[in-house]
């Protein structure tokens, strides 16, 4: 491949030549090409390929290797004319070699066809070189060193080494290449004062003042740098492609076989036909059996997100490691003088400037790289907005300054349906898209950034022409759904909050918290609307989120307490069950009812440990009770999240069990809608309760879907009737007569026992026993109250106090 071969196989005993040896072109072949290079068809080079075409190139690969043998035999028994079949076998090898990466350039796709082509060259320039080196030689020149094959055989270095750069795995910019090629120059340069010791010292035939001579020591200096750009452009980590495992090796003959030339020159004891000439053709021989190989199968191009592994240190430190070698080499080749050799004072200035040079691409690098991870640090990657942490940032610049700012926080309502429904690749395209929209609508009168997930903000100050409101506005009208997103039932909208700095607000956080907590009231609002932060609001929210840190306390610190409101038989007054109602015993706000604090419970995932609380001790107040009345039974409310919740069987069980309470003394009240929302696990949850012998009451029935179809799946016991209907019974409202009828015949129809909630007046008690409802549960009937309460209304025989019969 490289010139030097065809140098030294016609060279005879004589000092090393100008002219590159054979091995250094071939160490311009490409890097182990690790590529997952896309196939734009399938190899036709491989075992795949027809039977004619595998023939013809089997029968190629088996004359040249039978070429490589006889010149190998001829050399090593020194037959006559070794130096002609030197010639001749480097040249019939390297001429194959050009035929075979030609065809391959052929069958191959295009990714691939390019380095092949340059490889195809330099094997060309290796056969060329060397049939003028032998013509010139048998015309008399001994060691013909023209210009003509200096030129053909540093030809073969360029394009070579243009291959190596030019590979798959190697750098795709300019600067990225100049660095490379740089790296292979420096560890080059390096080996010049390193080779000078080790070759030329104390070597008395070598006529150092000969440049003849002197330049020999650059033959294997430039197959290690190329063999430098080798290493620095293969792929770290990516499968190496089997060719290239065949180029390396063919790299690495070329290498040593231009080291012992050149060792055997500077001696005197090289001739044409020397043993080492069989090297290069051995070297051209394996890149011919490399084109067999099929090209890389198909492989998904690297993820952006995937993290790339970094290079070994040696790798980073390799054109640097050769230098620390040549700084010693140069104080060993010191004359006695104290001179330095021209050649070594030369070599050491070239490889300052390179190294100079080599560090400026490297600090253009490294700016690069900074602006890039600015960029990236401040730039949302998938809309290419600011990002939370720039708003942030820009946010405080404006509030240092002193300018009055205001900030629009938007959340996107219902994106969470959008991905559930339609996956989150067409979320995240319809996320770049009201992006794309609202950037448009906020325009230069704000600072429009991600903040994350479906969550954006608006940075406006006070040199802005437009007010927040206004641009609230456009925001909204922006995002109303075009023709195609009503077509597939995508709706985006948004809710704004707003929020203005002042007086009131001591950092940009304060700032931040009310745009949240004004954005929060345009959801409950109605979404697709815009609030501002008032003191009002603010105000709220604060009390809002101190309760909940309250109620937190409360569940540990047992703040909450039971009372039991009796649910009676109508006609006898009869106590046969008692509702558990939980109470929050505040210590500063009172008693407060579970209207004021359990939907902060489930906000704060506090719910589950209250159930479970209240669930354990109604069970030990029912088992209390029944040690008086047997027949009485306790209820307790149930909330949506426990009943999806799989365990709900095992705490109901351990309750029951730890009270000595029969399951059939306990009933589970869950609201119309919780139950009907329930997937068919919870149904068939439900079912294995109502096996234990557990009761299952669907409360405030009336209010939610009231569905009759799920009537006939749900494994209730009981229907509650809700208080908005039994109150209307006072009046002459035949509607609501008519309703509470209606229910209590259904649940007539589907054996369903009915109780009749919010019972308070006497009108009402009469209109419930008309209609034919068995229980009632009301302040008619019993205030809620505590266990030890409730427990002295019961008899033995299970009779409630005559004052309270109808």
């Amino acid at each position: 491949m490289s010139p030097q071969d065809v140098e030294q196989g016609a060279a005879p005993r004589a000092p090393a030549p100008p002219v590159l040896p054979p091995g250094l072109l071939a160490a311009a072949i490409p890097s182990p090409l690790t590529v997952p290079v896309p196939v734009e068809q399938p190899a036709e080079d491989g075992p795949s390929a027809p039977a004619p075409g595998r023939l013809v190139r089997f029968g190629l690969f088996a004359a040249a290797a039978a070429v490589v043998v006889l010149e190998a035999i001829w050399l090593v028994a020194s037959l006559p004319g070794a130096a002609l079949a030197s010639d001749v076998g480097a040249m019939l090898v390297a001429a194959g070699a050009a035929a075979a990466c030609v065809a391959v350039a052929r069958r191959h796709p295009a990714t691939l066809r390019r380095f092949w082509l340059l490889l195809a060259a330099t094997m060309a320039l290796a056969a060329a070189g060397r049939a003028l080196w032998a013509v010139q030689r048998l015309g008399g020149g001994e060691l013909p060193h023209t210009p003509l094959i200096g030129a053909v055989f540093t030809a073969g270095i360029l394009t070579g080494t243009v291959a190596l750069l030019c590979s798959l795995t190697a750098p795709r910019t300019t600067v990225g290449r100049a660095r490379t090629l740089l790296d292979g120059v420096i560890v080059a340069l390096a080996l010049v004062p390193i080779g000078w010791v080790v070759v030329f010292r104390n070597v008395a035939a070598a006529d150092l003042a000969d440049p003849v001579r002197t330049l020999g020591l650059l033959y294997p200096m430039l197959d290690l740098m190329q063999l430098t750009i080798l290493v620095a452009v293969a792929g770290p980590v990516r499968p190496m492609w089997r060719p290239m495992t065949l180029i390396a090796a063919s790299l690495g003959t070329r290498a040593l076989a231009d080291t012992a030339y050149v060792s055997l020159a500077v001696r005197g004891d090289y001739f044409s036909g020397h043993p080492v000439d069989i090297c290069w053709p051995l070297s051209y021989l394996l890149i011919a059996v490399a084109t067999r190989y099929p090209s890389p199968r198909r492989c998904p191009e690297e993820d952006a997100t995937t993290d790339v592994p970094l290079p070994p240190w040696w790798r980073v430190a390799l054109p640097y490691l050769p230098v620390g070698g040549a700084i010693v080499a140069v104080l060993l080749a010191r004359q006695p003088t104290g001179q330095t050799p021209q050649l070594i004072f030369g070599g050491m200035m070239t490889l300052l400037a390179a190294l100079a040079v080599r560090q400026g691409l490297a600090a253009n690098e490294n700016l690069w790289l900074v602006v890039r991870l600015r960029r990236l640090a401040y730039t949302d990657q998938l809309t290419g907005l600011p990002n939370r942490l720039m708003f942030t940032r820009r946010l405080r610049e404006a509030l240092r300054d002193g300018r009055r700012v205001a900030v629009l926080l938007l959340d996107l309502d219902g994106f969470k349906q959008v991905n559930d429904r339609f996956g989150h690749a067409t979320g995240d395209t319809l996320l770049t898209g009201l992006a794309a929209r609202m950037q448009a609508a906020v325009d230069d009168d704000g600072m429009i950034a991600r903040l994350g997930g479906d969550e954006f903000a608006v940075l406006v100050d006070s040199g802005r022409a437009v007010s927040p409101e206004r641009l609230a506005e456009r925001l909204l009208a922006a995002l109303q759904p075009s023709d195609g997103e009503e077509d597939v039932g995508v709706h985006p909208s948004a809710s704004i909050g707003i929020a203005v700095y002042g007086p009131q607000h001591a950092t940009h956080t304060d700032l931040l918290r009310d745009a949240d907590i004004a954005m929060y009231a345009a959801k409950a609002a109605g979404k697709s609307a815009y609030r501002t932060c008032t003191p009002l609001l603010r105000e709220s929210a604060v009390s809002r989120a101190e309760l909940i840190a309250d109620l937190r306390r409360a569940v540990d610190e047992r703040q909450l307490r039971l009372e039991y409101q009796p649910i009676v038989d109508v006609a006898t007054g009869v106590v046969r069950s008692a509702e558990a109602l939980v109470r929050w015993h505040h210590p500063r706000l009172g008693v407060l009812t579970p209207a004021r604090f359990l939907s902060l419970a489930e906000e704060a995932g506090l719910i589950l440990p209250i159930d479970r609380w209240v669930i354990h001790e109604a069970c030990r107040a029912a088992a209390a009770w029944r040690v008086v009345s047997p027949q009485v039974t306790v209820a307790v409310n149930i909330s949506a999240g426990h009943v999806r919740r799989p365990d709900l069987i095992a705490t109901v069980t351990a309750a029951t069990a730890a009270a000595g309470l029969a399951p059939r003394a306990l009933t589970l009240e869950l609201t119309e809608s919780a139950l009907i929302e329930g997937s068919e696990a919870v149904l068939e949850r439900l079912g294995q309760l109502r096996e234990l012998g557990i009761g299952i009451a669907i409360d405030d029935f009336g209010t939610g879907y009231s569905s009759l179809s799920y009537l006939h799946r749900i494994p209730a016991t009981e229907l509650k009737i809700d208080r908005s209907f039994v109150a209307r019974l006072d009046s002459a409202d035949d509607r609501a007569h008519a309703t509470v009828e209606m229910v209590a015949r259904l649940a007539g129809a589907f054996d369903l026992t009915v109780v009749a909630e919010g019972v308070e007046t006497d009108a009402q008690h009469e209109a419930v026993t008309a209609i034919g409802c068995a229980h009632g549960q009301g302040w008619r009937y019993g205030r809620p109250v505590g266990r030890e309460a409730l427990l002295a209304r019961l008899t033995p025989l299970g009779v409630g106090d005559p004052q309270n019969w109808p």
